[in-house]
């Protein structure tokens, strides 16, 4: 007596994952346990209802799974899984070279001069990330690192960080404050900000944060150092990494004079 569908679960769901349908995959394991079928017959073995037969049949013999007698009634023979499971996976190399081929052309699409103008800028909250970013950040520079800012968004982790790449690459800092003196590997430039209007108090709080250039590569511009409602903006876009390397010049400029007594 031939053996349910039900009993072929795992072989189905290994022939499910090469492409075929479930009814697919019944019916081809039917026709390997005879020598031909009529689709009467196939329907009667699988259990796949006999409206879905034909349909099926279509399908396997487009995925050269099965062969069809020219007789009367029409008898179909499964090809042996040496060639069916071969011809399978050579459709799914063809489609998997041609899916790679047209997704590489997309990718490149945004490598090309066209989009440079969509080039993202990402955006963080909340003083943490930021902080955990900038670690993450300093560890894939490979030249140098130039930073202005706040003395408080120099946490611990960070300073690590930095005295463990000043050995390896240039650090530069303008800060309005550092604690202790700075390591010799290090070049810091300490310097006053101008004091702010009494009545614009709530802006200086805004306006604390910072501005970090990695390799002239990605450029991080940091707002406030509130525990919530810091924001932080990151990019590697050409333009506004270039913006704020004008901007850092005309800074360094300034940090490196003396101050006028």
């Amino acid at each position: 007596m031939p053996a349910a569908p039900d009993d072929f679960t795992q072989i189905v769901a290994c022939l499910k994952s090469l492409g075929l349908t479930k009814y697919e995959a019944l019916v081809y394991i039917a026709l390997l346990r005879v020598t031909g079928a009529t689709a009467t017959e196939i329907h009667e073995i699988s259990g796949v209802p006999r409206a879905s037969v034909y349909p099926v049949l279509e399908q396997l013999q487009a995925k050269e799974l099965v062969s069809v007698s020219q007789s009367s009634p029409k008898r179909f023979a499964a090809l042996p899984p040496e060639e069916g499971i071969g011809n399978l996976l050579s459709c799914i190399q063809q489609n998997a070279l041609r899916a790679q081929e047209d997704l590489s052309a997309i990718y490149e699409e945004r490598l090309s001069p066209e989009r440079e103008e969509q080039e993202l800028i990402w955006n963080l909250y909340g003083i943490t990330a930021i902080r955990k970013k900038i670690v993450e950040l300093l560890a894939h520079t490979e030249r140098d690192v130039r930073i202005i800012a706040h003395p408080q968004l120099f946490s611990e982790d960070i300073k690590r960080a930095l005295n463990h790449k000043a050995h390896h690459i240039a650090v530069e800092i303008i800060t309005p404050q550092w604690d202790g003196e700075p390591p010799g590997t290090m070049n810091v430039y300490v310097k006053k900000t101008p004091e702010i209007p009494k009545g614009l108090d709530r802006a200086k709080d805004m306006m604390a944060g910072g501005v970090f250039i990695f390799d002239n590569r990605t450029v991080m511009v940091i707002v406030g150092l509130g525990k919530e409602d810091a924001v932080a903006l990151y990019s590697e876009s050409a333009g506004f990494v270039r913006f704020f390397i004008r901007y850092y010049d005309l800074i360094i400029d300034w940090a490196k004079k003396p101050d006028l007594k």
